[in-house]
């Protein structure tokens, strides 16, 4: 009984630090995926239209100057109310699935690490693809945030027109699989592999900055290899580009149409502004976690 009761005790305070650290990390950097969705959206260059966004700033000083200062944090509510369980769901599946990828070793290895986070992943995908699905249709729309519809009725909307399957709030999962999978494969693999490496501070606020720029390049590392997924999700989650029409299907013919049509750029599209979300926001969220678990395990254990 002491087991279970331990058990539940350890899964409630990995579900309460995964928490804290989605939703301080999604409030901070929410603007920089609101940039990243809107360029990977382009398909076509449109010279001296307002629509339409040469780089990061360029779309920065149109979003401010056409649809006002709030913009940055449109659709800011799906990830809301979907980070603070879904890191939770992350992080809790990544800490109790470490024991099935022990594969005999008496300690975790950087696979046992690797192969957890793409566990991790594939749980969290299905969790969150109904918000992911909501949020990029309001960050695709480029009405002033005054006119913007609400989440409610942006989802009422998709569910009435498109309903809750494979067209609706669940279309692009094999895209959100793929994408999460690999990108918390390499963040976790690559930081708890590499964390046991740094030698022990005497400085807590050095150790702090450690492992903050430990999480930086986890998160780096894990955007650079997973954008082209993270671009045909946009896609298919996307406006069509013609209405009436779908041209974006599934994963693996998306990322054919966009390498055929625009080039394997194309297929990076958005991963400055992704990095420049997922380096800080990867390692503001590990050293959240670790502080607020640290935190809550000296008070409840």
């Amino acid at each position: 009984m002491s087991d279970v009761k331990q058990f539940f005790k350890d899964a409630a305070i990995q579900i309460g630090s995964g928490g804290s650290a989605g939703f301080v990390e999604v409030c901070i950097m929410h603007p920089l995926d609101v940039v990243k969705t809107r360029l990977q959206l382009q398909t076509h260059v449109q010279a001296n239209s307002a629509s339409h966004y040469s780089g990061i700033f360029d779309c920065l000083i149109k979003m401010r100057q056409h649809e006002g200062l709030f913009a940055f944090w449109k659709g800011i509510i799906p990830p809301i109310l979907a980070e603070t369980p879904k890191r939770a769901v992350k992080f809790l599946s990544f800490e109790q699935s470490k024991r099935l990828f022990l594969f005999g070793s008496p300690a975790p290895t950087p696979l046992t690490f690797s192969l957890a986070g793409a566990f991790a992943g594939f749980t969290e995908a299905f969790f969150v693809n109904p918000f992911e699905v909501v949020k990029i249709t309001m960050q695709a729309d480029k009405t002033h945030i005054r006119e913007l519809p609400s989440t409610w009725v942006t989802t009422r909307k998709i569910i009435r027109t498109e309903g809750f399957g494979f067209r609706g709030l669940y279309r692009g999962i094999s895209a959100t699989v793929a994408r999460n999978m690999i990108f918390n494969g390499i963040y976790f693999g690559f930081y708890h592999s590499m964390k046991g490496k740094l030698t022990s501070f005497k400085d807590r606020s050095t150790e702090i900055l450690a492992k903050l720029g430990l999480g930086f390049m986890s998160g780096v590392l894990g955007s650079c290899f997973n954008i082209p997924f993270d671009v045909a999700k946009s896609r298919i989650q996307g406006p069509q580009p013609n209405k009436g029409v779908i041209k974006y299907r599934t994963t693996i013919a998306t990322i054919i149409i966009v390498y055929k049509e625009e080039g394997w750029r194309a297929l990076y599209k958005g991963l400055v502004p992704k990095v420049m979300r997922l380096g800080p926001g990867g390692a503001i969220m590990l050293v959240v976690y670790e502080h607020v678990h640290s935190y809550l395990t000296q008070i409840y254990n």
